[in-house]
């Protein structure tokens, strides 16, 4: 879902405590009238003003959070040399939305998170961004041939096959079973119906390698597709015979979308160590008024400690 998606203190410097600042972040500054101004404009929207109602306080550091996040990716965007486009950005978008309602998605990140879809926008391009990052750093290959070596390495996990195991009481039963699904595969259904119970598949079912457990998946796993083998398992009750009626692998061009998919998700989660990184260096410190920096959100001090705004009239931090 799109709206799923959206999103150490250092002490306090006496160069870096001006009442018009609302935070620092590295050698920017971000003033307390544009944050104002922002908290302005987001509460002009009805949804999120019933979001923040009598919470103001506690919205400004939302939003200031926010500030605080686009300055950072900003500065690693900028140190790694990479950027994304308005219209990879919207793409990505229509691709998290799956058809819903944009105008019914909003609204209702609006509703719940206060968020604007200027917020969302930002949001998702800092998402394409943390996979640019680490694209750039090394970290992980975006590319074609990235993708191509991603599918070499993942084959034998994408294959499928179809097997089918029968049980039956001795081993010369097994042997006749075996030579029979070997001649005529299609008679599957018909011989597993001869000897039921739980240890007899009574359909030939499709799965993935790393699906097959117990003593039979080497078994499989060393059996090619049209034969079978005969294994004596006695806690199954008899010999086990296993039939591989098919070993199926998809194309590069079939599975590309769902390792772009992977691919990307792994990017992200290693850029957003990289931007971490940016964020230590940058080390960005909150106006006092406002409230400290905690797991890179602005969050209130501890109720009833009394620090000056920028007037210089002192108030609980909290109000």
């Amino acid at each position: 879902m799109l709206a799923a998606g959206l999103v150490a203190v250092a002490p306090l410097a006496g160069c870096r405590t001006a009442p018009t600042v609302a935070a620092y972040v590295g050698e920017e500054q971000i003033g307390v009238a544009e944050l104002d101004e922002a908290v302005d404009a987001r509460l002009a929207d009805p949804a999120i003003a019933d979001y923040a109602a009598g919470q103001r306080a506690d919205y400004t550091r939302q939003v200031l959070s926010l500030r605080i996040d686009a300055q950072v990716y900003a500065e690693a965007a900028d140190r790694l040399g990479v950027a994304v486009r308005d219209g990879e950005v919207r793409e990505r978008i229509a691709t998290l939305l799956g058809g819903s309602d944009p105008d019914a998605v909003y609204a209702q990140v609006a509703q719940q998170q206060g968020a604007t879809p200027e917020d969302v926008f930002a949001s998702v391009r800092q998402e394409l961004l943390r996979q640019r990052i680490a694209d750039a750093a090394g970290r992980v290959d975006l590319s074609e041939a990235g993708l191509r070596a991603r599918y070499e390495e993942l084959r034998p996990q994408l294959q499928q096959v179809a097997v089918g195991f029968v049980t039956v009481p001795d081993q010369a039963t097994a042997q006749a079973v075996l030579t029979q699904l070997v001649a005529d595969p299609a008679s599957y259904p018909a011989v597993a119906a001869q000897y039921p119970g739980q240890a007899t598949l009574p359909q030939v079912q499709t799965t993935t390698p790393d699906q097959l457990a117990g003593p039979l998946a080497e078994a499989f796993a060393a059996t090619p597709a049209g034969q079978g083998f005969t294994l004596p398992v006695p806690e199954a009750g008899g010999v086990v015979v296993g039939f591989v009626a098919a070993r199926t692998e998809p194309s590069f061009a079939e599975v590309r979308g769902q390792l772009a998919e992977q691919a990307g998700e792994q990017a992200g989660e290693l850029g957003a160590e990289i931007v971490a990184e940016v964020r230590e260096e940058l080390d960005p410190v909150v106006n006092p008024r406002y409230g400290v920096l905690e797991d890179a959100r602005v969050v209130r001090l501890t109720e009833g400690v009394v620090q000056p705004p920028a007037d210089g009239e002192a108030v609980a931090v909290g109000d």
